[in-house]
């Protein structure tokens, strides 16, 4: 029960906790009780009697940890005989918080809890109301919305053209997500020319931010113009290059204008002015050095990784992931005011991502990217916005800068602690506690702590090698041979990292080594005992869209309890209501946790992963890095994320012309070899 739990909690953690606030607690907690979906209704009910009086706490993400061990325990204990073992053994850590308890708890704020229990009230009804309505229609997704305060002034300049500034501004505005509010009373500002991160955890609305900008439910000044690189381009007759090139109306409409203008003049039916706008239109494209586009989108192309041949096929030539890369390439192209870039590195491979970084890097408008790839922000990025707690904050500096940031403020406030309590001796204790986990907390830190532990090691050791490829050969047709006297291997101490461009082959092999495809010619070996987990780069054609996560492991995985799926999940993150949701309606990051899920169950002693960070937020990649390097098996993987190569490569494979070949220098001479040829084609 809630009492028996807080109970708990307080004679393991913090023995100097008001009763005041022991037995607010469980007020609260006994008008949600089984009720909770997940940890932040917890954190929603009790989080505010947590912070106390510190309104402006920086321990907010210990207090979410601990709300959503609450509910994990809370759901442990309802109706099993073990939950009494779960919470001796695994106590929610209220000592990282102790001093803020100590202190803000000597009182309790009746109208907080008013508040929440009539939240708690609220969303009760609200989920009677959702669960009557699936069982009419259980996959209907919900839609993003957003709402904006404005004064009709506003409107009036927006509408006079008198607003010409680039700069975009948009305060006290909502967005939601269906019934789930993903921001509230946020504000906005985008100066022109800077180019901007926006980063937070996975399913807070970092997408749905983006597009509620390119589709203007939040105003932007009409003359601004923006392009959003969310969807492939569709494909047709029209050749990649041209494609490109048509991105820029104003060109397009300008040598539409003047094709006309000459057939009119060449039949004789042109009249005076006619041909004194020929002359305006000569003169605007020689403006825009409209002769020079073709090199330019030849270059942007080249850069994103289309071969001169490649630049002349028709788009419906293209997979959906080359689609992308091309639009991509549109949008760099045409030089919108306003850049909306979502996870622009997943579609790429390294080469292409160091070439965007140093083409970025010379950007003159606004970008607005979503991305959770570390080093490609500290190179790209002028400022930060950290999307938390329906808000947004901005950060001057690139993504090391925002840790450092919020390090020192932690640190600061710290000292401001430990001087207002240093004459209370009898809580030594507890400062010293918190000092320690202030160092920690002020690193970035995992949100899936427990991933580190979900990477079971407990099998027998495998004499190497335990997976090899000699001498093999193969091609899907006589013409294109990706391979040839390929020989690789790999043993339960590999962390092999491989790199190369998109095309080379490394999804190919990676299916070579698990014993999908078949050799032409040589040979494959796996001990008779390997065990391979595999992650696709298309993780997402694995799952099966129309059930929710607990359902789909239970077709994977038949025959267990619920509760044995659900600790599965949640130790991804997918707990409460997000596991009884449709995978459909979960984000790219919830959809990744979902598969490393379904992927980790059957215990394997290898791992296969086909770009395992793509939608991952980044404190969900560093949580991968630390499990990969405890993890007792094998590991080989295909990754662009830089960060993630650092932390766990052992050893840097290449592929290319049909081949694979080991960079002794690892990354670093990977990067120095791309730069060079960048440097003697021309494309910086």
């Amino acid at each position: 029960t809630p009492k028996i739990f807080v109970h708990h909690c307080i004679l393991l953690n913090a023995p100097l906790i008001s009763s005041l606030w022991h037995s607010s607690v469980i007020g609260v907690l006994d008008c949600g009780g089984v009720e909770f979906e997940d940890g932040e209704e917890v954190y929603d009910a009790i989080g505010g009697l947590l912070q106390g009086s510190s309104a402006d706490c920086k321990n907010e993400d210990d207090i979410r940890d601990i709300c959503q061990q609450m509910f994990n325990t809370l759901k442990l204990s309802n109706g099993h005989a073990a939950s009494k073992q779960v919470l001796l053994d695994a106590p929610v850590r209220l000592s990282q918080i102790s001093l803020f308890l100590f202190v803000s708890f000597t009182t309790v704020d009746a109208r907080k809890l008013e508040k929440a229990e009539a939240k708690l009230k609220q969303k009760q009804g609200r989920r009677n109301e959702r669960d009557s309505q699936k069982t009419t229609n259980p996959l209907v997704l919900e839609e993003a919305s957003a709402s904006q305060a404005s004064s009709k002034k506003d409107s009036r300049v927006d509408l006079s053209g008198k607003n010409r500034s680039y700069d975009i501004r948009i305060e006290n505005f909502d967005v939601s997500f269906g019934e789930r509010s993903l921001l509230q009373g946020a504000e906005l500002s985008l100066s022109t020319g800077r180019r901007y991160g926006l980063i937070g955890r996975n399913g807070l609305g970092k997408t749905t931010l983006l597009k509620m900008l390119a589709s203007r439910s939040l105003r932007v000044p009409a003359h601004i113009t923006i392009l959003h690189v969310e969807q492939e381009v569709a494909g047709d007759d029209t050749g990649a290059l041209q494609s490109v090139l048509e991105s820029d109306t104003v060109r397009e409409g300008l040598l539409t204008e003047e094709r006309l203008l000459n057939a009119r003049i060449a039949n004789g039916t042109a009249e005076g002015m006619e041909t004194v706008r020929l002359s305006e239109i000569y003169a605007k494209l020689e403006e825009i050095e409209a002769d020079k586009a073709p090199a330019r989108a030849s270059i942007i192309l080249c850069g994103l990784g289309f071969s001169p041949k490649m630049q002349t096929q028709t788009t419906k030539e293209f997979s959906g992931g080359w689609r992308m890369r091309l639009a991509l390439a549109r949008a760099l192209f045409a030089k919108p005011d306003l850049l909306l870039l979502d996870e622009p590195t997943n579609m790429l491979d390294v080469r292409a991502i160091l070439w965007l970084e140093n083409y970025l890097q010379t950007w003159q408008t606004t970008i607005l990217v979503v991305s959770h790839d570390r080093n490609f922000l500290n190179a790209v990025v002028t400022d930060i916005i950290h999307l938390h707690s329906q808000r947004l904050e901005s950060y001057r500096g690139d993504y090391e800068n925002f840790v450092k940031t919020k390090e020192d403020r932690l640190k600061n406030q710290q000292r401001e602690y430990e001087a207002q309590f240093q004459y209370r001796e009898h809580i030594q204790v507890f400062i010293d506690r918190f000092r320690y986990n202030a160092n920690r907390a002020a690193q970035v830190q995992s949100k899936l702590k427990l991933l580190e532990k979900l990477f079971p090691d407990n099998f027998e050791k495998l004499s190497p090698p335990v997976l090899q490829l000699d001498e093999v050969e193969f091609y899907y047709n006589t013409d294109q041979r990706l391979f040839t006297q390929l020989s690789v291997s790999a043993d339960l101490e590999s962390r092999i990292c491989i790199v190369g461009e998109n095309g080379a082959g490394k999804s190919t092999m990676l299916k070579l080594l698990m014993g999908e495809l078949t050799p032409v010619n040589g040979i494959r070996h796996a001990h008779r005992n390997l065990k391979i987990g595999y992650f696709s780069q298309h993780h997402v054609d694995q799952l099966d869209l129309n059930v929710c996560s607990i359902e789909l492991l239970l077709n994977k995985f038949p025959g267990r309890n619920e509760e044995e799926y659900r600790h599965q999940l949640g130790g991804y993150g997918i707990t409460g209501e997000l596991a009884t949701r449709p995978v459909a309606s979960l984000s790219g990051g919830q959809k990744s946790r979902v598969a490393f899920a379904q992927m980790t169950m059957p215990c394997p002693n290898f791992y296969i992963l086909d770009e395992p960070t793509n939608h991952l937020d980044m404190e969900t990649i560093e949580a991968l890095a630390k499990a990969l390097n405890k993890f007792k098996g094998g590991v080989v993987l295909v990754s662009h994320d830089e960060r993630l190569i650092r932390m766990v490569c052992r050893e840097l494979w290449v592929c290319e012309h049909g081949n694979v070949r080991r960079v002794e220098g690892g990354f670093d001479e990977y990067r120095d070899i791309l730069q060079e040829q960048f440097r003697k084609e021309g494309y910086l």
